[in-house]
């Protein structure tokens, strides 16, 4: 053990390196996680801890487990099941961002109560991504909110958070009797209220920088206005009293003798329909859809219907828009070495050839009326072809001829293994189920849900590391040896003796507001399951020499320790929506500290009235 004089060196130096850190982290220079890793290599220098031990967050549980849940949200948005919520949420909301807002915020926190806060927002950034996106709002002003929902959720139960089993742990190893499942919900329901109605106020401040900007990407919408595909898409069904049955696309010839383009094909399954490729060869069924595009504006829809026997059906969406997860659109540009100039769309064969349909065609910047099947492609010329996604991905493997300049901000939102949205959910359900029994540790659940998403091919390898927001473990792993390091030189020690000192004959209510505003600040600088540790001996001990009960300091610590909403570093959750939300470190400062204060002038308010000292 060093001597006094070596300890407080050491403390001075571990401390000198944390205010390194925290200025660093303000001034967003260089980047946190760069930030991380230097701390990771600056703190063995000091003595104080090890090489291997500034290293131990890489074999940290809980890196694991936030790495899963990356995973199991990404299998979430594959397969449709995010996109799903997220037009939930955007239904019920409507036009309201308040509205938006507080559904949010209340669905986190209440899936948050039943497992990991980090896992709820690993799985909730792609959702509300796509919900910022749909909404046109910036996503800096969900993200924040999203964190404050999901460190408030730690608030709500039992198995909530980690710091909430630590304080029942000691509080049953002292004799006591523990807290119930519920016994947090009293408190943490009127502070999400109390929290709801704060982001509801600072929303507008949040994201100003981005407010304005507006993505470069075009919408399907865009399109169907410039090549003029309005009221040119129609849903055919075909009877099985129709003449259709039997015959192939080729056979048909209905581009050729009428200008009838057909798209794709929706052919009917025992659960939902498949979309099929409009292919020459392809054969209809009774009881296919046909997605038709029909370029000729004298064409006699309800002749033809009664001629084939076959049932004109309603529409929803702008031009198949509403279909966009199976069939997609793209912008496509002639090469100037293209081997197809010179030639129409009937000399090429185009849609035998590349599977896909051009619905639209612009010789530079001027779209070409009429039909475009028998216009001689220019060299520059664009193309807007619609097809299935499949086929659009083959279209952009084909750069000698044809060159894919865009695709529709939509295509962000196709989720490629749609029809395995129930596994997904299954999954995650099941992986919620063991987290809350207990029936193996929350990695092991977590890592079983990304077996059985890869199983269940709701996610390949590929896609599951691509998921994984490196950045953000890397800023966690490196912050984690500060805790050994101020532990190891006696600083969290001296910390509680000088609080212990202080409140000499303070009255229980400004013990327990003294006890909140240490255990909220300790956790600025250490994760809050260790701040759970270290403050709650001193919570209790604190409780035995005012002859009080325990379990008003101890809920108290619970509280706090839930209360990080000071630095992006002061919880994983804060952590992981700095780069989604294109937060600063100053960001946090300015929106938390005021929230934690109110959160702390509710707790000293609510726990005296229902734990009685």
């Amino acid at each position: 053990m060093p001597s006094g004089l070596a300890l407080n060196q050491e403390l001075l130096l571990v401390l000198g390196l944390l205010c390194c850190a925290v200025v660093m982290f303000a001034r967003n220079k260089p980047r946190m996680d760069v930030v991380a890793l230097l701390m990771m290599v600056a703190l063995p220098l000091t003595g104080v801890i090890s090489p291997t031990e500034a290293l131990m967050g890489l074999s940290d549980p809980n890196i694991v487990l936030i790495a899963a849940l990356f995973v199991i949200g990404e299998g979430l948005v594959r397969t449709g099941v995010a996109q799903q919520l997220g037009d939930w949420l955007t239904r019920r909301a409507g036009a309201s961002e308040t509205r938006l807002l507080v559904l949010l915020m209340m669905i986190v926190a209440g899936v948050g109560a039943f497992m990991s806060s980090t896992g709820v927002v690993a799985i909730f950034i792609p959702i509300v991504l796509r919900i910022a996106r749909q909404a046109d709002i910036p996503a800096a002003r969900l993200m924040m909110p999203l964190s404050v929902a999901a460190l408030i959720s730690g608030m709500m139960t039992l198995v909530a958070t980690a710091p909430n089993l630590v304080i029942q742990a000691e509080l049953v190893r002292r004799g006591h009797d523990g807290f119930g499942f519920f016994s947090f919900t009293p408190f943490g329901v009127p502070i999400l209220v109390l929290a709801l109605v704060y982001m509801v106020v600072v929303r507008r401040f949040l994201g100003r920088d981005d407010a304005g900007v507006v993505s470069a990407r075009p919408l399907w919408s865009d399109w169907v206005r410039q090549y003029g595909l309005a009221g040119r898409d129609r849903r055919l069904l075909v009877t099985p009293e129709s003449l259709l049955p039997g015959e192939t696309l080729e056979s048909l010839n209905l581009r050729g003798s009428m200008g009838i383009n057909i798209l794709a094909i929706e052919r009917p399954r025992r659960f939902g329909y498949d979309l099929i490729e409009a292919r020459g060869r392809t054969r209809l069924k009774a009881g296919d859809v046909l997605l038709i595009d029909i370029r000729n504006p004298d064409f006699d829809m309800d002749a033809f219907c009664q001629a084939h026997r076959i049932q004109d059906m309603p529409l929803s969406g702008v031009y198949f828009r509403d279909r966009f997860q199976e069939m997609g659109m793209a912008e496509v540009l002639v090469s100037p070495n293209a081997r197809m100039i010179g030639k129409t769309l009937l000399d090429l064969r185009f849609r035998s050839v590349f599977d896909v349909t051009v619905v639209g065609l612009r010789h530079g910047k001027q779209p070409v009326s009429g039909s475009v099947v028998e216009e001689s492609l220019q060299a520059g010329d664009t193309l807007l072809v619609v097809g299935t996604w499949r086929a659009i991905r083959r279209l952009a493997q084909n750069r000698r001829d044809l060159i894919v300049l865009d695709l529709p901000a939509e295509s962000d939102d196709v989720a490629p293994a749609r029809r395995n949205g129930p596994f997904a959910l299954f999954t995650l359900l099941l992986v919620i189920a063991m987290m809350v029994t207990g029936v193996v540790s929350n990695v092991q659940a977590a890592l079983i849900g990304c077996l059985l998403l890869g199983w269940f091919k709701c996610i390949d390898m590929p896609a599951a590391y691509r998921s994984i927001h490196w950045q953000s473990l890397v800023l966690i792993v490196g912050m984690l040896p500060f805790s050994l390091a101020l532990q190891r030189t006696g600083g969290i020690d001296l910390a509680a003796q000088g609080l212990l000192a202080a409140l000499d004959g303070v009255g229980p209510q400004g013990v327990l507001a003294a006890v909140f505003a240490t255990t909220a600040v300790l956790g600025l600088f250490i994760s809050n399951t260790a701040t759970a540790v270290l403050m709650t001996p001193v919570a209790l001990a604190i409780a035995q020499v005012l002859n009080a009960s325990p379990y008003p300091f101890a809920m108290t610590v619970a509280l706090a320790s839930s209360a990080a909403f000071m630095t992006p570093v002061s919880s994983p959750v804060n952590t992981l929506v700095v780069g989604p939300g294109n937060y600063r470190f100053m960001d946090f400062v300015i929106f938390g500290v005021p929230l934690t204060v109110l959160v702390m002038g509710l707790t000293v308010f609510l726990v005296p009235r229902l734990l009685p000292f």
